[in-house]
C-alpha cells in the first residue's frame, strides 16, 4: 500500500473512532447518577430490551475502533522517530480497548432477566463491583497510555507546539472524563476525542510520510 493511501485509511479510522463513541454514548439509554444506580437501569432495560442490546453491541465495535486509531497514531509517531513513548503506550490501550469491550458482556446479564422475568435490579447490583473493577482498571490503562501518546506527540514533533498542547490537552481530558461513570462526562469525553484525534488526521493526511516533510522528534535530553 501507497503511503498516500495508507495515510487516507489511518486518517479515516481517527475521524471515524470519536464520533461512533459519542454517537454511541448517544444511542445509549441515558442513565442518571455517579454511578448509574440499579433501580434506572433496571427501568432503562425493561424500557426497550433492544435497545439495551444494540448500544452494548455497539460498544463493542467502538473498543475495536479505538484500538485502530491508536494503531494508526502509533505508526505515524514511529514513521516520525518516536521509538519509546507510543511503543509502550499502545500496548495499555490494546488491554483497554479489551476492557471496554469486556463490560458490555456483563451488561447482557440484566437484559437475559429482564426477558426471562427475573429481576433485573438484583442481577445488576450484584454484578456492580465487577463492573466498577473493570471500568477502573480500563480507566487507569488508558489514561496510562493516552500519557505515552501524548508525550510522544510533543516530542516527535508531527504538531505545530500550539496544536501539540491542544492535542495534548484534550487527549488526556478525554481519558480523565471517560474514567468518571456518569453519562455527562462520557459526552464530553467523546467530544474531547474529537479535539485530539481530528488534529492528528489532518496532520496524517497533509505529510504521509513526516521526516519527508521535514518533521523531525525532538532531541533527546540528557
Amino acid at each position: 500500500m501507497s503511503a498516500v493511501n495508507r495515510a487516507r485509511w489511518q486518517a479515516a479510522v481517527l475521524v471515524i473512532t470519536p464520533v461512533a463513541l459519542l454517537l454511541s454514548f448517544i444511542y445509549h439509554p441515558y442513565l442518571p447518577g455517579t454511578p448509574p444506580d440499579s433501580a434506572a437501569l433496571a427501568a432503562a432495560v425493561a424500557a426497550n430490551p433492544t435497545r439495551w442490546g444494540l448500544a452494548h453491541i455497539a460498544v463493542v465495535g467502538v473498543a475495536a475502533l479505538v484500538i485502530l486509531a491508536f494503531l494508526a497514531i502509533r505508526a505515524y509517531l514511529r514513521d516520525a522517530g518516536d521509538d519509546r513513548w507510543s511503543l509502550w503506550a499502545f500496548p495499555l490501550i490494546v488491554v483497554s480497548a479489551a476492557l471496554m469491550a469486556f463490560q458490555p458482556g456483563l451488561e447482557f446479564a440484566p437484559l437475559a432477566a429482564a426477558e426471562t422475568g427475573g429481576d433485573v435490579q438484583a442481577m445488576q447490583e450484584t454484578l456492580m463491583p465487577w463492573l466498577i473493577f473493570s471500568h477502573v482498571a480500563r480507566s487507569v490503562l488508558f489514561l496510562l497510555g493516552s500519557v505515552g501518546f501524548a508525550v510522544g506527540i510533543v516530542r516527535s514533533r508531527v504538531l505545530n507546539p500550539g496544536m501539540a498542547r491542544v492535542v495534548v490537552a484534550a487527549l488526556v481530558i478525554s481519558a480523565v472524563a471517560l474514567a468518571i461513570l456518569s453519562f455527562s462526562a462520557f459526552y464530553v469525553g467523546s467530544v474531547a476525542a474529537i479535539v485530539a484525534l481530528w488534529p492528528l488526521a489532518y496532520a496524517v493526511l497533509g505529510h504521509p510520510r513526516p521526516h519527508a516533510a521535514g518533521l523531525r522528534p525532538a532531541a533527546p535530553t540528557a
